[in-house]
Parts: C-alpha cells; sequence; structure tokens
C-alpha cells in the first residue's frame, strides 16, 4: 500500500515503513499520539528537517519519543517549574508555532523542542495568571455582609477587652 506525506508530498510503501527498524519506531510512537496531534506534529517536525536532505527516520522517531511522554502526561518541564499542557494547550501551541513561523521565518532546523516548550510554558503562565486574577477577583467581590460581620466581631471583641480592662463585666 502506498502513503502520501502530507508535509513534503513523498510516497512510500507501508510495507516499506513497517519492515524499516526506524521508520516502525516512529509509526509507533505516532499511532499512540492523540489524533488531534496528527496534521500539527507533521508540520512541526517539518522544522526539524535540514535544509540540504531529508529527515531520517530515526531523528523523526527520536523527537516523537521526547514528545510522546509529555503529552501523555499532559504536564510539561521548563526551568524546574511543572506546567499543566492539556491537548488543547499543545495543539494552540503547535499552531502558534506555524503562525510565527510564516510571519518571521526562524533558524531551521530546530535542534530541539525548547521553542515549543517556552510556548507551552507561556500559556500555562498566562492561564495562571489569570486563574490567580479571577481568584482576587472573587474575593474582593464577596458581599459586604460577610466583611461586617468579621467587622463587628473584632470591634466586639475590642469593646469587650475594654470593659475587661477597666473592670466592667461583660
Amino acid at each position: 500500500m502506498k502513503t502520501r506525506c502530507p508535509a513534503c508530498g513523498a510516497a512510500t510503501s507501508l510495507d516499506a515503513l513497517i519492515n524499516h527498524d526506524e521508520a516502525r519506531a516512529a509509526l509507533m510512537t505516532a499511532l499512540q499520539l492523540p489524533a488531534p496531534l496528527g496534521k500539527p506534529l507533521i508540520r512541526y517536525l517539518a522544522l526539524f528537517r535540514p535544509a540540504t536532505r531529508d529527515l531520517s527516520w530515526d531523528r523523526v522517531a527520536t523527537l516523537l519519543g521526547e514528545l510522546l511522554p509529555m503529552i501523555q502526561a499532559a504536564q510539561i518541564q521548563r526551568d524546574g517549574v511543572a506546567w499543566s499542557a492539556p491537548l488543547e494547550v499543545w495543539a494552540a501551541a503547535l499552531e502558534e508555532m506555524q503562525q510565527r513561523h510564516a510571519k518571521k521565518p526562524f533558524n531551521t532546523p530546530l535542534k530541539s523542542h525548547g521553542y515549543l516548550l517556552e510556548i507551552i510554558a507561556g500559556k500555562g503562565e498566562k492561564a495562571a495568571a489569570k486563574k490567580e486574577a479571577q481568584r482576587e477577583e472573587r474575593r474582593r467581590e464577596r458581599p459586604e455582609g460577610k466583611r461586617a460581620n468579621r467587622t463587628t466581631s473584632v470591634a466586639d471583641a475590642v469593646s469587650g477587652l475594654r470593659g475587661a480592662l477597666k473592670g466592667e463585666k461583660p
């Protein structure tokens, strides 16, 4: 059965892929990845292709093998911080990589996943900041009645303390 790469248009036999150790490893890893990431990951892998030659199956297997555990865990580690990375974040980050490259091409081939992980960490940082802002907003919007009760109870305690110091009985 002939297959065609959607990124480069190369045609090959599926049997040839399965019989080639590195191609088989890449295919097996790719089959474990969530389907919605298929096309974005192929476009992302193209950023690792050297200008003068094809991207080797060994390199494809390595790259996918590095991404798979992070995608499955829905989390990345960056600069000693764990960032949440659900499927939607991966898809958005892969799309952002393509958009940035289309606007202002960066040096390729890429050497590591560092740029992608920075985008994901940035999205995680923005999400954490948004969550904190929402928490702070909810704190500020508490009903005044709750604040008044706390203030009243503190005022009562202070008043009672003053009275006790003067020798008054409660």
